[in-house]
């Protein structure tokens, strides 16, 4: 398939809705955007504290990850995860994090139903959403997953967050100083988006577990068990997770069953990629990204240096 311009959409309030399934008796909230013949299906999973909201903030169409990917030929589903949106209050029967995982599968199942998902499904995350994101990318039920875009993790913290984040937990959900970590500096987002009022929410009790030993122990178990390409991006003025080179290149051998491993630095870009001043900018790498791996899927294997750093081959690790 060859995109070209007249198969564009219009970037309209028209082309998403809001929808709903049940998924054992838990209501799993969302956005939709259908295309009729879609390239690929774009499934985009939201961060800590917000919901499906964070893809498409409100007063802001223009930074939309929604209404970008819809208007370039992709069937856009965005669903709040377990524990978030319309299943807020079931969040006690969402703590495990197999029962979170097939709640999702079921629920995307539901939404997506005989809807053609062209060359297959693009999976998206950003920052705690990466954690259900790589749980499921290496699932054998994602049979037609053709590969990752992480954002907004990592295995080590930032200097400047580690003090702070190693407070978390059930008792300090959200300790002093972390709206300062993902928030700042303020000129990188428009002063709408700022500190989050309009898509931020209460983040579900069990998530806070997660934090304790993502980096150490969960992250590379993640990884090591993800078959598909993976595209991760940290933003140069990330504060929660390390972001430099070497913390890149870190990462980027954890993924050591992933044909492809691409390591993104995005400048002018704090943790909250998809709601900054670069988030269209952030968008298109990673649609490009998309469009690679339908290409590989469709015609042969990536072929190239593994892992990629920007594009070009990782400096060796000293």
């Amino acid at each position: 398939m060859t995109l070209i311009h007249s198969e564009l959409r219009d970037l309209g309030d028209d082309a998403r809705e809001s929808v709903v399934t049940e998924v054992g008796g838990v209501p799993i909230s969302g956005l939709l955007a259908e295309a009729p013949s879609p390239r690929a299906v774009l499934l985009a999973l939201h961060g800590g504290s917000t919901t499906s909201a964070y893809f498409d903030c409100p007063g802001y169409p223009e930074l939309s990850l929604v209404r970008l990917a819809h208007r370039l030929g992709y069937t856009v589903l965005a669903p709040d995860r377990p524990g978030y949106g319309s299943s807020a209050s079931y969040a006690h029967r969402l703590a495990a994090p197999d029962v979170r995982a097939d709640v999702m599968f079921e629920a995307i199942s539901a939404f997506l139903r005989d809807r053609p998902r062209g060359a297959g499904v693009f999976l998206t995350a950003h920052s705690a959403g990466s954690e259900l994101a790589m749980r499921m990318a290496g699932d054998p039920r994602f049979a037609d997953l053709l590969g990752v875009e992480l954002a907004g993790t990592g295995c080590r913290y930032h200097p400047d967050g580690a003090g702070i984040l190693r407070t978390v937990g059930p008792d300090s959900p959200r300790p002093p100083g972390v709206g300062d970590l993902i928030w700042n500096p303020a000129r990188l987002y428009p002063s709408g988006t700022h500190r989050g009022a309009s898509i931020a929410v209460p983040a579900p009790p069990f998530e806070t577990e997660a934090v304790v030993d993502w980096g150490s122990k969960v992250f590379p178990e993640l990884a090591a068990g993800i078959r598909v390409p993976v595209r991760f991006t940290a933003g140069d003025h990330e504060r929660v997770w390390c972001n430099d080179a070497a913390a890149l290149a870190e990462v980027g051998a954890m993924f050591t069953a992933a044909p492809r491993v691409v390591l993104n630095s995005q400048p002018n870009t704090a943790h909250n990629i998809s709601v900054g001043h670069t988030a269209v900018a952030y968008h298109l790498g990673m649609l490009a990204f998309a469009e690679e791996c339908i290409v590989a899927a469709e015609h042969g294997e990536f072929t190239g240096p593994t892992p990629q750093f920007d594009g070009g081959p990782v400096s060796p690790r000293k």
